[in-house]
């Protein structure tokens, strides 16, 4: 799982710098917001995960899950909420806004480590449901899967370029590896990909 990244939304710095830790050992990378303000600064949805806490100050880690849900251009990221807060209706807001899991505030650091995985786990196997050709560029693939990450939604260029996290990666180019990407899988009568003039592209599944 080397090649995850992770973003821990917390105001707690010792809480922050524990899950940094552990998270790296178990392979992970790692970066820290100590606000929702602050992480909505860091483009959240290129993330592979978010764990967010939900008592962060003007903005709450509720109100940060929301405005993420709320933005269908945004490409769907898992969100695990790590809180204090740990009532039976606290955990089901949680879930009903669209986190991926809950956990409750003092955490076991091993568990978090496990839920993480599986979250993450879960995602793959989503993922899996379109078979990846071979003969693809590594950034030809990474574009395949994000756009097989979620079939009919049209994610914007911008979010492309986010989610690919590469230098040589621009408007433009974009438009590029999607024209070559679409000769590539010209012949295969099981997915489509299709484009919003001006704004970004997404992936169909033909019936």
């Amino acid at each position: 799982m080397n090649n995850y990244r992770i973003l821990v939304i917390d105001d707690e710095e010792a809480i922050c710098e524990i899950l940094k830790y552990n998270l790296e050992c178990a392979g992970f990378s790692v970066d820290i917001a100590y606000s929702a303000e602050e992480a909505l600064e860091m483009s959240p949805t290129s993330y592979s995960l978010l764990i967010v806490d939900i008592m962060l100050g003007d903005l709450s880690g509720f109100d940060l899950a929301k405005k993420i849900r709320a933005d269908q251009s945004a490409t769907p990221v898992p969100i695990i909420f790590c809180s204090a807060l740990g009532e039976v209706d606290d955990k089901v807001m949680g879930l009903n806004i669209g986190a991926d899991d809950y956990i409750a505030k003092p955490f076991n650091i091993a568990e978090v480590c496990a839920r993480v995985r599986a979250v993450i786990r879960r995602v793959e196997a989503n993922e899996s449901t379109i078979e990846i050709p071979e003969d693809l560029t590594n950034t030809e693939r990474d574009l395949l899967t994000l756009l097989a990450s979620r079939p009919g939604h049209i994610f914007s260029r911008e979010n492309i370029i986010a989610h690919l996290q590469r230098e040589d990666i621009t408007l433009r180019t974009v438009d590029a590896h999607i024209t070559r990407l679409r000769k590539k899988i010209i012949d295969r009568h099981d997915i489509t990909i299709i484009t919003r003039s001006g704004f970004g592209y997404g992936l169909a599944k033909n019936s």
